[in-house]
């Protein structure tokens, strides 16, 4: 089923294509339009938890490859707040989360009075906590066949419309079944062949945060991570039309570790906590008061900041201004900061909340950036970049697939132009 598009949309640098001028309001039902059948093919890799220099700390020679084929940024930088939900989300939508509506891993929804959070299956495949426009929706909707081995907001029907292919979440899956399903996706005849895939490996995040960013198991982790890719381009070189193969890898955000023999700052200490909903990672902490208590908020922002040497309280309007918090309902009423490396708990019964690393300091914070790397035909080869936001690779993403852009996107095409290979210089991700 689809409906007529008959206008034009310049959106924050992407021009729409208007290829056939149809959309296809419940995705393609498993069969590409015809004229998607000739398009490149994109598969989006998440590394959770991937620092920014860890290529450099690492021998990494797939991921090396990779980046030595196509185009490497020296770092990406997260939105706000640095956990793996809204990050992950952003990349999928080129939103920030004030606009997709995943403020946090877990958060209120006021409007339906209903809690999100990322282990609970109810509300991980409720899509009316989701907002704009995932890659794969945009993909479906206009006749190009999606697939997902994972992937923050595949498991709902956005906007009513899932991926072709799509698997709820299970870190036993092991990541050679992943990849080996992606090829095998990529083995399906031209109609019925995902143009657009997403994958997801939680390995180097898990370790770290169990071991440290600096330990031996996280060391394992990303050898064994770059191994699945090594794994994928393998795969990739028995393909007839491997040539028209991109790949883009990414991570949500990096990880850090806290100093050592530090104290965490204990809220209970300093404010009274009674009905209030708190929200707690060791490296942040969020308060959910009823809407009508601002002046309570208030006063626990004036205490706090009164008494921690080592961070910060906020409301929201007082947040900085990169962090785009907005005046979306989701958000904390009250956010408490640590400096880099630093915790704060609501009591000392939360011990257990410190990790040996760790992830939701501030995103200007270094050790909270993560990676981008990504080849193929449509990607520049031999390029390197300075730093660039996750919101941007959204649009690069509709660019390499002649996607049209959506109505409201906060990415913009032209920050990640360069990138884009638009030369007659053959580019590929196996071609050394």
């Amino acid at each position: 089923m689809y409906v007529a598009a008959l206008v034009f949309v310049f959106s924050n640098g992407c021009l729409a294509q208007n290829d056939e001028n149809q959309r296809y309001a419940n995705g393609t039902g498993g069969n590409n339009a015809a004229h998607q059948q000739s398009r490149p093919y994109l598969i989006l890799i998440s590394i959770d938890g991937f620092r920014w220099d860890y290529m450099d700390l690492h021998p990494t020679p797939n991921l090396k490859r990779v980046a030595a084929m196509g185009t490497k940024a020296e770092r990406l930088l997260p939105v706000f707040p640095t956990l793996t939900f809204p990050n992950h989300y952003s990349i999928a939508t080129g939103l920030y989360p004030e606009n997709h509506g995943l403020v946090a891993n877990n958060f209120p929804d006021p409007a339906r009075d209903a809690w999100y959070s990322l282990k609970k299956r109810e509300t991980v495949e409720d899509r009316r906590f989701y907002a704009g426009e995932p890659i794969w929706v945009t993909a479906e909707t206009q006749g190009m066949v999606a697939a997902a081995f994972f992937f923050v907001g595949t498991e709902a029907p956005i906007n009513g419309v899932y991926p072709t292919h799509w698997r709820s979440y299970d870190k036993k899956i092991t990541g050679e079944d992943r990849v080996d399903q992606i090829l095998a996706w990529l083995g399906e005849p031209a109609k019925t062949r995902p143009h657009i895939y997403t994958l997801y490996f939680e390995d180097v995040d898990d370790y770290s945060h169990w071991f440290g960013p600096d330990s031996e198991e996280n060391t394992e982790a990303i050898d064994r991570v770059d191994g699945y890719i090594g794994r994928l381009l393998k795969g990739l070189e028995k393909l007839s039309f491997a040539d028209q193969v991109n790949i883009i890898l990414v991570s949500d955000h990096g990880q850090g570790a806290y100093l050592p023999d530090q104290q965490p700052y204990l809220l209970a200490d300093h404010v009274d906590l009674d009905d209030v909903a708190i929200i707690e990672g060791g490296s942040y902490l969020f308060i959910h008061l009823d809407k009508e208590e601002h002046d309570r908020a208030a006063d626990i922002v004036a205490t706090v900041n009164s008494t921690w040497k080592h961070g910060r309280a906020y409301l929201p309007d007082d947040t900085p201004a990169q962090w785009r918090v907005g005046k979306n309902p989701r958000f904390p009423d009250v956010i408490l900061m640590p400096d880099a490396g630093y915790a704060v708990l609501s009591d000392e019964g939360k011990a257990g909340k410190i990790n040996a690393g760790d992830h939701g300091w501030a995103p200007e914070n270094p050790d909270m950036h993560g990676f981008f790397v990504a080849c193929g035909p449509n990607i520049t080869p031999g390029l390197s970049l300075g730093s660039i936001s996750t919101i941007d690779v959204y649009p690069l993403m509709l660019s390499i697939l002649g996607l049209d852009a959506p109505e409201k996107i906060d990415g913009n095409a032209a920050h990640l132009a360069s990138a884009l290979n638009t030369t007659r210089k053959t580019s590929s991700c196996l071609k050394q």
